[in-house]
């Protein structure tokens, strides 16, 4: 018998829960409780231990993703937190790009810093781009500072000096300072948790970690223990935004790098489920309770960035937000959850999101103080909703309250019924996410036709077979568990690191392969280091890329170079693996121009087992329905009669022609009138239009 391992996704309004024993898998979602998240975690695990008649020794792992940290940038609640600088330096992270996202729009609201402008502080140092000391740190300086430091109840402290990626001494020596005189405070160096060119990207990330930090420790602080007093002895593991495991110890010192774990989750259940259906091209869609996350996964490999904003000012406009640089999942993350709310604005337009409901108070149908109508709200008003089934039926569903706020909050404006508000609702949130997923590829360089699309989150199911038609998409794949589908992804996570340094090179007759390869070194056995804590001794695999341009250029393209160290020959190998990344995002090259590398990347992470191909399932045969159910035709907004099936009963070949709702505890999928459904080899819904 196989130790049983946990994951845990709190979400920002249910908590996620997906339990592995001796090949089974059971699932739970609980409300979060954002004022003590621990608390929602700790009675969904016991819960769920409960339903399976399961004592915590028994159980050999868990595996832990939040958004903890993002919401703490987004509602401002963070640490007070004091950024020390370089002195002339200090409007840096405030300046910013010195451009205007939104050109024409005279009252555009940029970010305001993490740190507000008197506690980021000038320091007398100077170290120039190739790491000489211009200027020696003034240590009586920041004896004072750190004096300062104590009558303004700073409780982290960020330290950024100019060109510390290329030589940190001074960063170091003033955490050692610092250490001494302020034992209580939290110290982030930004040559530690990006040491990467570019001031403002590396001193925003050191703001931003520097500013979740002590609430992050505290929170795992204060989770670990309550497992212990629950008789947990298993290890915990925390899943990162790159889709790898790491340690509590890594978590702690990094949190920033946490900060898009639940939806890196969902893109690795994907990525598993494209390999075992023989999928090449997939669109991964997860639309949870706060938000809607689209990812494009070629190959068998998601796309991979550097680079995040997080608290945009404006939903689809880039440089509107805090930019974070850390390694992360690619994708485009939109306010179109199921508690995401709905208004008319001054043209009397449907608006969704980004703004939610939440858990607190949560959507109108939740009976807890909610009344704006939301997404789930008008699931319920058309029937795509069962009350007695919602959330396994541990969650009570209140239909009036619910028409009461599409009435509301739209209908009674523009002169519709509940039942043509609620469409009208639904119709408008699926276009937004067809739009940002359209502008995803575009960007990209990628199409979405021929994609397949895989389909999890608790709302999901609901709305990807309308998302499906006005994307173009074919297929649909509704895998199970697909309601708490992060969680299960963290299940089949591997451990893994990222680490990256600025190194700038040029691409020519002084390119010297052995300095590049000694450097790959340094980074595979820092990365090794922190890999093999949470996995000792397990084989790896490593992946290396690098930022590159043409000379001149002001931004980079990121090439994947081949594992392995680089031959003298490697500069043209280089050059042709730029070009043809740089023909793929903009379908041409520019002759003439020198190229040059900026920044370097290597990911190392533990082996996977092969993924199982997906067995034939039985010819097709007619399911049998459990029930019947009116539902809302969009076409016509008229209610019809359609069958229902009961998830758990359906088996591979079983066949179900829409229109009909596939009812599971966490989820429902709506199998809409251009769709069949069918139960393939692995039990997963697989929609394919007529």
């Amino acid at each position: 018998m196989s130790a049983a391992r946990l994951a845990v996704d709190i979400g920002g309004t249910f908590t996620d829960f997906a339990l592995e024993r001796d090949g089974k898998r059971f699932s739970r979602k609980v409300l979060t409780t954002p004022s003590a998240p621990e608390e929602g975690v700790l009675s969904g695990i016991d819960m769920l231990l409960a339903d399976i008649g399961m004592a915590p020794r028994e159980l050999g792992l868990i595996i832990h993703g939040t958004t903890l940290a993002t919401n703490a940038i987004i509602e401002r609640k963070g640490a007070r937190t004091a950024l020390l600088v370089t002195r002339g330096f200090r409007d840096s992270i405030e300046m910013a790009y010195e451009n205007r996202f939104e050109q024409y729009d005279i009252f555009m609201e940029k970010p305001a810093p993490l740190v507000p402008r008197h506690l980021r502080l000038p320091v007398p140092e100077r170290i120039e781009a190739r790491g000489r000391v211009v200027e020696p740190l003034e240590e009586r300086a920041l004896v004072e500072l750190a004096q300062r430091l104590v009558e303004e109840r700073v409780q982290s402290v960020a330290i950024g000096f100019l060109h510390s990626y290329v030589n940190p001494a001074h960063e170091r020596r003033a955490r050692a300072l610092l250490e001494k005189l302020l034992p209580n405070v939290s110290i982030t160096l930004s040559s530690e948790v990006c040491p990467e060119m570019r001031e403002y990207e590396r001193w925003s990330t050191a703001c931003a970690n520097a500013y979740v930090q002590p609430l992050m420790d505290r929170y795992l602080k204060r989770l670990e223990e309550a497992l212990q007093q629950r008789g947990f002895r298993c290890p915990l593991f925390l899943m990162t935004s790159a889709g790898g495991l790491t340690t509590v110890e890594t978590a702690r010192r990094y949190p920033i790098r946490l900060v898009e774990s639940g939806p890196a989750g969902g893109a690795i259940l994907a990525t598993r489920i494209a390999g075992q259906c023989d999928h090449r091209r997939i669109l991964s869609f997860d639309m949870g309770g706060t938000t809607a996350k689209i990812c494009l996964i070629d190959d068998g490999a998601p796309q991979f960035s550097r680079s995040f904003e997080v608290a945009r000012q404006y939903r689809f406009l880039k440089g509107s937000g805090i930019p974070i640089r850390i390694p992360v999942i690619e994708m485009v993350e939109i306010g179109a959850g199921g508690g995401s709310i709905a208004s008319l604005d001054q043209l009397g337009r449907i608006q969704v999101g980004p703004e939610s409901a939440g858990s607190e108070p949560g959507p109108a149908c939740y009976g807890r103080g909610g009344t704006a109508a939301t997404v789930t709200d008008a699931d319920l008003v058309l029937g795509r909703i069962r009350p007695e089934r919602f959330a396994g039926g541990t969650i009570a569903l209140h239909p009036d309250a619910s028409r009461q706020a599409v009435v509301g909050s739209i209908g009674a404006r523009l002169g519709l019924d509940d039942t043509r508000a609620a469409l009208g609702l639904s119709e408008v949130v699926e276009e937004n996410m067809a739009n940002a997923a359209r502008v995803h590829a575009v960007e990209r360089g990628k199409e979405l036709a021929g994609r397949a699309m895989i389909a999890f989150g608790g709302a999901a199911p609901l709305h990807a077979a309308r998302l499906a038609e006005k994307l173009g998409i074919g297929t649909v794949l509704v895998p199970t568990g697909a309601g708490v589908g992060s969680a299960v992804g963290f299940l089949m996570a591997p451990f893994a690191y990222e680490v990256v340094r600025s190194r700038y090179v040029q691409l020519d007759d002084s390119f010297d392969a052995e300095a590049i390869n000694a450097l790959r070194r340094e980074m595979r056995d820092e990365a090794q280091a922190v890999v093999h804590r949470g996995a000792p001794g397990a084989p790896l695999i490593e992946s290396w890329t690098a930022d590159m341009r043409y000379r001149g250029q002001g931004h980079e393209v990121t090439v994947t170079i081949p594992p392995g160290a680089l031959a003298e020959a490697g500069r043209r190998e280089l050059i042709r693996l730029f070009e043809a990344q740089y023909v793929q995002q903009f379908g041409r090259t520019i002759p003439g121009l020198e190229v040059e590398a900026l920044s370097w990347a290597l990911r190392l992470a533990t082996v996977e087992p092969p993924v199982p191909s997906c067995p034939p399932a039985p010819p097709d045969r007619a399911a049998a329905p459990s029930g019947r159910a009116e539902i809302a035709d969009p076409a016509t907004g008229d209610f019809v009669m359609v069958p229902t099936y009961a998830r758990a009963d359906l088996v591979p070949g079983d066949l179900v022609a829409g229109p009909a709702l596939i009812i599971e505890d966490e989820t429902t999928t709506l199998v809409a009138s251009a769709f069949t459904a069918r139960i393939n080899g692995l039990g997963y819904i697989v929609l394919t239009r007529r």
